[in-house]
């Protein structure tokens, strides 16, 4: 298999497990904060472990002013699964998963505001087609107060997302991996205070699915996706990452019967064409930031 082949699978096999986060944070029965508490706790268990049996521990690059970098990137990106997490609650999984794929947007957005970046008049197309896409996948009327949360909800992921991914684009000589470990384990103190314990210790079976965000869609998934980038061009990158939202499509219609309607479905190739258009112009490392992942940087971002 050559090396581009194998990539290929890992990244394939990472954007399938994205795919079925939604069904995990559900099955758990557990409240977005206790969601992602304890996928930070048991993510941070699965990549630490991995992190010191690989001996990236010594010499890890950090310097005081990256180190403060990845918190602050980290504190990001684990409010941005609250609110995706509160998202599939008020709409669904599908729903929430199309409109949360609008980062790149935001990510353009923040670019030329913070940075100073300038706008291409093919950008300002782009985003003007995903913001129709992402009228039309609404599918909502002003009257419909719960979807419109939901969706509200979503684009404040993609939000927090964009906004983590672009503090930790300035990290640079340090391993994913190590960004990554530290962002989870920031999530453990700044969550602490606003998970509920109580209603934890009674989960039954939920923790299973709690530990499986931790050790598969934290620690597996993001292994899987650093060692594909490493491997990929950007085309073949921005192309396998929209598996997350199509498989995340099927899971729900599988699993809880959601789907979306005709109209919604228009929206749909409108937003991934465009989020794809914008993923291809930039490099591999900044197309990293268009899947879902705790660690939005080291790479580029996530």
């Amino acid at each position: 298999m050559t090396s581009e082949n194998k990539g290929t699978a890992q990244l394939t096999a990472a954007m399938v497990l994205s795919g079925t986060l939604g069904i995990f944070v559900v099955e758990s029965g557990a409240s977005p904060f206790n969601v992602v508490f304890f996928r930070c706790l048991f993510g941070a268990l699965a990549l630490g472990a991995y992190v010191i049996a690989r001996g990236w521990l010594r010499d890890h690059g950090f310097s005081p002013r990256t180190l403060g970098l990845a918190v602050a990137g980290g504190a990001f990106i684990v409010f941005n699964w609250v609110f995706l997490f509160k998202a599939y609650e008020a709409t669904s999984i599908s729903l929430a998963t199309v409109i949360y794929h609008t980062q790149p947007f935001f990510l353009v957005l923040l670019g030329a505001v913070v940075l100073r970046e300038r706008l291409t008049g093919a950008q300002l197309g782009w985003l003007a087609a995903a913001f129709a896409g992402l009228v039309l996948v609404s599918g909502v009327r002003p009257g419909d107060l719960g979807s419109l949360s939901g969706i509200g909800l979503a684009l404040l992921a993609a939000l927090f997302y964009a906004i983590s991914t672009l503090i930790t684009k300035r990290i640079t000589g340090v391993r994913p991996h190590l960004v990554a470990l530290v962002q989870v384990l920031a999530g453990i103190p700044l969550l602490l205070p606003l998970a509920d314990f109580a209603a934890a210790g009674s989960l039954g079976a939920g923790w299973a699915w709690l530990a499986g965000l931790g050790i598969i869609h934290t620690g597996l998934m993001y292994v899987l996706m650093y060692a594909a980038y490493q491997k990929l061009p950007t085309a073949k990158i921005a192309v396998l990452a929209f598996t997350y939202p199509a498989v995340a499509m099927v899971a729900d219609w599988a699993v809880y019967g959601h789907h979306i309607g005709l109209v919604q479905a228009l929206g749909v190739p409108l937003i991934v064409l465009a989020s794809l258009k914008v993923n291809m112009a930039k490099s591999p490392r900044a197309v990293a930031s268009s899947t879902p992942a705790p660690a939005p940087a080291a790479s580029s971002r996530r």
